[in-house]
């Protein structure tokens, strides 16, 4: 449909127009049904109250009128129905029409993200981010490697510096050799069998020491041990 202009209208303002109009038109019909359903009702109670007195002729007119009467109400359900599915025809056509419209906007937008994204640009992005976190990584190996052998030199200084504190205090010095503690004796007696024309003869052997010989502590090499005990927990 054209305006006064002679210019058309968009189509969804047509469509809205057509429902409001099918909209009208079953606000009609449905009057004009409650309408003849009245006049069902008195035409019935007519003809009962027409029979109550006998009046036969009056009955058959009346009679015609209300078959005339349910004829036009069931015609008018039915265009009603007719006009109901019509709008919803108009509703269907309506959803695509909206349906189209977002899938058109849609595909608008996503060709304009198409073409701002550059595609060798974020390949040379990605590929200076992967070699600068390479970069990162081996820095942080190098850095962890430096700080521990800096940390494994000042433990082995730091123990040698307490070592030899202690030392000092005891007055034992490194270069010397410390001297051997007493070693102790120990005495047994061996049983030898010696085999001679078939007789066996026992032969004891006793050492010339007569049993253990014992050595006294000494008490520098006790104090040295205690401390080195007590650094090493």
């Amino acid at each position: 449909m054209g305006n006064i202009f002679g210019k058309e209208k968009p189509l969804k303002e047509q469509l809205r127009e057509n429902k409001r109009m099918i909209t009208r038109a079953i606000r009609e019909l449905d009057r004009e049904t409650r309408s003849l359903q009245k006049e069902e009702q008195r035409l019935t109670i007519e003809i009962k109250k027409m029979a109550r007195d006998n009046q036969m002729k009056a009955v058959k007119i009346m009679a015609k009128d209300l078959v005339r009467t349910r004829q036009y109400i069931t015609k008018f359900i039915e265009m009603r129905s007719q006009l109901q599915g019509c709008a919803l025809k108009l509703q269907t056509v309506t959803s695509h029409q909206a349906m189209a419209e977002a899938m058109s906007s849609t595909a608008k937008a996503m060709s304009k993200m198409n073409k701002a994204v550059n595609i060798p640009s974020i390949s040379k992005m990605m590929a200076e981010f992967e070699r600068e976190n390479m970069k990162s990584e081996m820095m942080q190996e190098m850095m962890a490697d430096a700080i521990d052998d800096v940390m494994d030199d000042n433990d082995e200084e730091e123990e040698d510096r307490i070592v030899g504190q202690v030392l000092d205090e005891i007055g034992i010095d490194m270069n010397e050799t410390i001297p051997n503690a007493p070693a102790m004796g120990l005495g047994a007696a061996a049983q030898n069998t010696v085999s001679s024309d078939g007789d066996k003869v026992a032969v004891g052997v006793e050492n010339g020491g007569g049993g253990s010989t014992g050595g006294g502590d000494d008490p520098a090499l006790s104090d040295l041990e205690a401390r080195l005990n007590n650094l090493k927990r």
